[in-house]
């Protein structure tokens, strides 16, 4: 089962929910060279969108935030698992993380349809560190 796990920063940023409005701060991102390993959108309310971006350079997505007037929380941390699609293939890692005590308190998982899978884990602060050893990261 072949996978890499990686330490990752993410941020939030809250929008309106407006036509548009992902099309418009997705394209001014890539315009400034931010690329993303991740997204997720949530609504939090009626008219507005929690999203959380997941840069692979923090540093290019805290600047274009601020060009585009952008407020955003963090940076946090989170682990990005990126494997071959196989059954059970994310309950090794859970059973490593369960010897280690560490809490997974949220995750994310997507597979591509073509045998390969993006799976985003989200452990307490106190926990990261333990976390990253019982994955040998």
């Amino acid at each position: 089962m072949a996978f890499n796990i990686r330490r990752v920063d993410y941020f939030y940023a809250t929008v309106e929910d407006e036509p548009g409005e992902a099309y418009e701060l997705l394209t001014q991102l890539a315009g400034q060279g931010v690329n993303l390993l991740a997204l997720t959108a949530v609504p939090v309310g009626p008219l507005r969108t929690q999203l959380t971006l997941f840069p692979e350079d923090r540093g290019k997505l805290v600047e274009a935030a601020r060009h585009a007037g952008l407020a955003l929380g963090g940076p946090h941390k989170a682990l990005l698992v990126q494997g071959d699609d196989e059954l059970g293939a994310l309950a090794g890692i859970h059973a490593k993380l369960h010897r280690a005590d560490v809490e997974v308190y949220a995750s994310t998982c997507v597979t591509d349809g073509r045998g390969s899978y993006g799976y985003i884990l989200y452990v307490r602060p106190e926990h990261f560190e333990r976390a990253a050893k019982a994955l040998e990261i």
